[in-house]
């Protein structure tokens, strides 16, 4: 195998932002995080990847090279999406919000470990407000680490990349001096002058997928065991029976002997008669969760809140058809992962880490700018 440029994952999750990455060519060789049960899901996903889990407040780029085998390797990127709640137009938005000043923390591990470029994704609200203020003093940090961004800075929608899904980020590309600037991706999906979206709708990510209510064993167990319908050309490439000519990751096994994420949600015999009510496109009037629209792009999929903010579920989609909340395996389509990649088998886990991830196909484009922006500097 050709020697691929070398990625390191901070604040990685289960790895959204990497996977994106490795599709595009790049070798993602390290991943940290502070949260066990995400790092437990990466190595299962990325076995080649060395992970450290622990708090990057508290780490050195030093130990990060010593801990994951990184040695005095040269970092082509950095990848980063640090906790986001603390920025988010949703959430409280508070300014001493801790997680707010791991920023600074990114500032210093960049400065540290030297890559050639970095790439930092965050919600909108980070442009705003008390907010910016922090996101500046981070972008003069960096500036004088010796990494230059460009700007303006964009926010990217995932349904421009072919993900269908609402789901607008901002992503900061940084590049070291003296090296070729990246451009921000343009889009390969978006809307038509009648306003009529081109990419990906929600039933062409999850139609194929079981009808679980026939299926009682999945109230206890998580993974499907039987055959999928027939899938739209967007199913089939996260199915992984079509080959995808910009897909230069490395070959994956299916998902276990079935299908992962299927676990079943017990609902009442009232919500259920609510959710009947429900009509695509709009949301139950006293749970307030919307139903997905078979012909439209889904909303943005939220991750909820940790074990330090009261461990709430985000609010989930009820399914076009079937009268319940949609399955762990069906956000995962939504949200362009295929069906090898795995999740916690608990709903609140995996749906917070399909929430907290970066679509793979938003992340490859970025990616493939990245990669072009290498090529140049060489």
């Amino acid at each position: 195998m050709p020697d691929r440029p070398v990625a390191v994952h901070l604040f990685s999750g289960v790895g959204g932002m990497g996977l994106g990455f490795e599709q595009a060519g790049f070798d993602v060789i390290s991943a940290v995080d502070i949260e066990r049960i995400n790092i437990e899901t990466h190595e299962k996903n990325f076995p080649r990847c060395k992970t450290w889990c622990t708090d990057l407040s508290l780490a050195s780029g030093h130990q990060i090279r010593e801990k994951t085998g990184i040695g005095e390797k040269q970092i082509d990127v950095v990848l980063a999406g640090p906790p986001c709640q603390g920025f988010s137009l949703i959430g409280k938005r508070r300014k001493d919000d801790p997680r707010n000043l791991l920023l600074f923390d990114l500032a210093r591990l960049l400065g540290e470990l030297s890559p050639s470029y970095c790439v930092i994704e965050n919600v909108e609200g980070i442009l705003l407000g008390n907010a910016r203020t922090i996101l500046d003093e981070f972008l003069a940090r960096i500036g004088c680490a010796g990494y230059s961004v460009v700007r303006p800075l964009k926010v990217l929608d995932a349904a421009e990349f072919g993900v269908p899904q609402r789901r607008r980020r901002v992503f900061i590309l940084g590049y070291r001096s003296g090296l070729v600037a990246p451009q921000y991706p343009e889009p390969n999906c978006g809307y038509g002058k009648n306003g009529e979206y081109n990419g990906p709708k929600v039933w062409d990510a999850i139609s194929d997928l079981p009808r679980i209510s026939n299926y009682n064993y999945l109230f206890k167990e998580d993974t499907f065991q039987g055959d999928l319908g027939r899938p739209s050309d967007y199913a089939r490439l996260l199915r992984g029976d079509a080959r995808d000519p910009d897909d230069k990751s490395i070959g994956r096994v299916r998902n276990g002997d079935g299908l992962g994420g299927c676990l079943r949600t017990v609902h009442g015999a009232r919500t259920i008669k609510r959710f009947r009510r429900t009509e695509q496109g709009s949301n139950e009037k006293v749970s307030r969760f919307y139903r997905l629209a078979k012909n439209d792009l889904a909303p943005t999929l939220r991750a909820g809140t940790g074990p330090a903010q009261g461990s709430f579920m985000a609010p989930r989609p009820i399914h076009p058809f079937q009268d319940r909340c949609i399955t762990v395996r069906e956000a995962a389509r939504l949200h362009s992962f295929p069906d090898w990649f795995h999740f916690h088998p608990t709903k609140w886990h995996g749906f917070r880490q399909i929430g907290n991830s970066v679509p793979p196909l938003l992340s490859r484009a970025v990616a493939q700018s990245i990669a072009h922006a290498l090529k140049l500097s060489d």
